[in-house]
């Protein structure tokens, strides 16, 4: 029986990878870790942009982060997870 808490878990996972700027930061991760300054030149984005997207992420469930210094580098909790939903959407 599938229940209301993990339904709930699956669509936020979901939705948290439903944008493009998300999705690419999540396929970077796959590599290993970044920091934060890594992921802003990747994207050529503000860096209050990148962090927004790091933060939907973090919340979702989907990357976590260590502090090393000034820097904050995200790595993917269950990457093994990340690579089995992105195999079975279609390309």
């Amino acid at each position: 029986m599938v229940h209301e808490k993990d339904l709930q878990k699956q669509a936020q996972t979901l939705k948290a990878l439903a944008h493009p700027t998300r999705l690419l930061i999540v396929k970077t991760l796959l590599a290993g870790k970044k920091c934060v300054s890594d992921i802003q030149e990747l994207l050529q984005a503000s860096q209050p942009n990148v962090s927004q997207h790091l933060n939907i992420l973090k919340v979702s469930g989907i990357v976590d982060y260590q502090q090393m210094g000034n820097l904050r580098c995200y790595h993917l909790i269950d990457p093994e997870k990340i690579k089995t939903i992105l195999a079975n959407v279609a390309s």
